[in-house]
């Protein structure tokens, strides 16, 4: 069949992809936050000044591998701080609006996210430290309104139609859009 080598080199590469495919697994990393909430409404995603509206405000940037050259726009994740001392169990879901050009974090949350993953008593604890371990996976999507397309602006151009989906529920990607005439 294959030799001890070629079996070897065969499971370590198969291992690799799968670890980098799974899309639901937990993954570890650190997390820091915007303190501005301006630097949000001008994300990578293009959702303007609706992006403090997505999820209560608990946005995030996230890293060119999590974002996918946006396929990832729009996706929830479930952040958790490490740090049982001054952070909560449960953590934050997050929706991606905007890239993370940092080599330091996988995420960089909203502060009110970001905060909410402290205990009470240690919110300033937590702002202090600016960023911390985490954990965090992709989960469903789920919004109170139905799937929507917005048209953006720089549409009126004759040959150019560019469109934006909002509130895309569940936890699978819009890969690509075919439009008939």
């Amino acid at each position: 069949m294959c030799g001890v080598s070629g079996c070897l080199i065969f499971l370590i590469l198969l291992l690799g992809f799968s670890s980098m495919a799974c899309g639901r697994c937990v993954h570890r990393s650190k997390a820091g936050y915007f303190s501005s909430l301006s630097a949000l409404s001008a994300g990578t995603c293009g959702y303007g000044s609706m992006t403090l509206g997505l999820s209560g405000g608990y946005v995030a940037a996230a890293s060119s591998a999590l974002l996918r050259g946006g396929v990832a726009c729009g996706a929830c994740f479930q952040v958790r701080c490490r740090n049982t001392r001054i952070c909560r169990g449960g953590g934050v879901k997050v929706i991606l609006t905007d890239l993370n050009e940092s080599n330091d974090t996988d995420l960089v949350l909203s502060r009110p996210a970001f905060v909410a993953m402290a205990r009470h008593s240690a919110v300033g604890e937590l702002e202090k430290l600016g960023t911390v371990d985490v954990e965090y996976k992709r989960i469903p999507c789920e919004h109170t309104k139905n799937l929507s397309i917005k048209v953006e602006e720089k549409s009126r151009s004759p040959n150019v139609l560019a469109i934006k989906f909002l509130y895309q529920g569940g936890q699978t990607d819009i890969g690509a859009v075919d439009v008939a005439q």
